[in-house]
């Protein structure tokens, strides 16, 4: 296999994928050859690409005379075999294996023997693409985000049968289009679809549990955790039509791996057509386009008499005292609470109900708060009632806590809270993704930052909060629910036990 620089890039298959890769190739220099069966999307491509440089130049982000070279060195084509002198042939067709397949016979009929041929495939194995090619080893995946002018990260995927110096060649092409690639092995999601699990199935876990309404986990979740946007309102807009089979297809590839597991919440919602923002309605409505949320309850005037907070967990009891105080509260210095106080826990990964019986306090006066992340570094605070709390004592909470004007959300009792649970679950697959190798774990985190929009990469994440206490709220959340979808990875548990940062390769 050549190592030459790839200048002529051929792209089939020209809808929202093949015309914003053919975009960023033309825009970096290369020439690109634009085939599709049907001619008149070809032609509409073209159009489309015209229509964006001309809009670039308009507003100072290139000049029309480097608009229009761009458009000049896209060439439309009429048959595959124009498709010949390519250096490289990228296909963006529909996602099906058989059809897929197919299209790398006819290419091999047609390109040069050091030609590569690429895949922009997003969920079909990159090893079973290749299966009947004469030359499996030029076959690789590279898979780009939509919109790709925008989404500046690039999956470089590596099958079984492929040849490394084929994936060198498109890091380095990446590079000069001006995205970032990572590199992977093939396995079911690569990098992003399948670190992505961990939002969107562990949310949905939470809804279906009745934990929450699914406005207050996407709250929680942007406010308390820091993300863009919560599990509900990103598959709102991804469309769960969209969204429902890439968790299906995840789960049953990886046979069953209870961390996959999806939800019936989706299968149902997708049968009923609420797929999200394309149809109008889906977790929340959007009369005329705009996100309709329900407005929220107003806060308690209650206030506690007096507050005792709990030292089973010495780190929560610390920050809690350290918030109280600010909030002009003198916390209880006793053993054990008054009679007629407001009793505060701070557990991870645990309910309230297990950390009043594990305690021996009175259940109805009990309330715990999250305090996995730093209250300074939040902008929403979540509470947790036992299912015997008093009305009296979770108002008098949520009205403390939100006396100075951060908002709280209060969730019913759950093995560990949202942003517990979430998060402790994004970090542990990617965690798991890095103990399979599938990808290393800097370009794990690069992937999962510039391909999800999460404010740092997984396992930075981790590092952040303390792998310590993710591996405990796993811990936990498995001892409690007996589910294996909280089993910690190991490449977690060891890191955690010797102190490492997540991002540590070993030697």
């Amino acid at each position: 296999m050549s190592n030459s620089t790839i200048q002529t890039l051929g792209i089939v298959g020209t809808g929202a994928m093949g015309r914003g890769i053919a975009q960023i190739a033309a825009q970096a220099g290369l020439t690109v050859n634009l085939f599709d069966t049907n001619a008149q999307a070809v032609a509409a491509a073209r159009q489309y690409l015209q229509d964006t440089f001309t809009k670039l130049a308009e507003k100072g982000k290139m000049s029309a005379a480097d608009g229009e070279a761009a458009l000049a060195r896209v060439k439309a084509c009429a048959a595959l075999e124009d498709l010949a002198a390519c250096d490289m042939v990228l296909e963006a067709i529909v996602e099906r294996l058989e059809v897929k397949r197919d299209l790398v016979a006819k290419l091999e009929a047609v390109v040069r023997e050091d030609a590569v041929i690429a895949s922009n495939t997003s969920s079909l194995s990159i090893t079973a693409i290749a299966v009947g090619a004469k030359k499996p080893g030029r076959v690789v995946g590279y898979h780009f985000f939509n919109p790709v002018p925008l989404m500046k990260v690039v999956e470089v995927v590596d099958g079984i049968s492929g040849d490394p110096a084929v994936g060198d060649r498109l890091m380095e092409l990446s590079r000069r289009m001006g995205h970032t690639p990572v590199r992977c092995k093939d396995m079911p999601g690569f990098i992003v679809n399948h670190a992505g699990r961990g939002m969107n199935i562990e949310g949905l876990k939470v809804a279906q549990e009745g934990v929450a309404e699914f406005v207050d986990i996407d709250n929680i979740m942007r406010e308390q955790a820091g993300f863009r946007m919560g599990p509900f309102e990103l598959m709102d807009l991804t469309g769960l039509d969209v969204s429902h089979p890439v968790m299906e297809s995840i789960y049953n590839q990886f046979y069953q791996e209870p961390r996959y597991r999806p939800s019936p919440i989706t299968s149902l919602r997708s049968v009923g057509g609420l797929l999200g923002r394309k149809t109008g309605a889906g977790f929340y409505a959007y009369p005329n386009g705009q996100k309709q949320v329900p407005a929220a309850a107003p806060v308690p005037a209650a206030r506690p008499a007096s507050v005792w907070v709990s030292r089973a967990n010495e780190r929560g009891h610390a920050m809690t005292v350290k918030l109280l105080t600010a909030l002009g509260v003198t916390v209880e210095a006793g053993n054990q609470p008054p009679a007629d106080a407001l009793i505060v826990v701070t557990p991870l990964g645990l309910d309230a109900t297990t950390a009043a019986l594990e305690e021996g306090l009175d259940a109805t006066r009990v309330v715990a708060i999250d305090t996995l992340m730093p209250f300074e570094a939040t902008k929403r605070r979540t509470l947790m009632t036992t299912p015997a709390t008093s009305a009296a004592a979770r108002d008098a909470a949520h009205g403390l806590f939100a006396s100075d004007g951060v908002p709280v959300t209060v969730i019913r009792d759950s093995a560990g809270f949202v942003a517990q649970r979430v998060i402790s679950c994004i970090v542990n697959i990617a965690s798991d993704i890095a103990q399979q190798r599938i990808a290393t774990p800097t370009d794990i985190d690069l992937a999962v930052h510039l391909g999800l929009g999460y404010p740092k990469g997984p396992l930075a994440l981790g590092d952040t909060i303390g792998a310590d206490l993710i591996l405990e709220v796993l811990r936990n959340l498995n001892r409690l629910t007996g589910d294996m979808r909280y089993r910690p990875s190991p490449w977690l548990w060891r890191r955690a036990g010797l102190g490492l940062s997540l991002l540590t390769e070993e030697a």
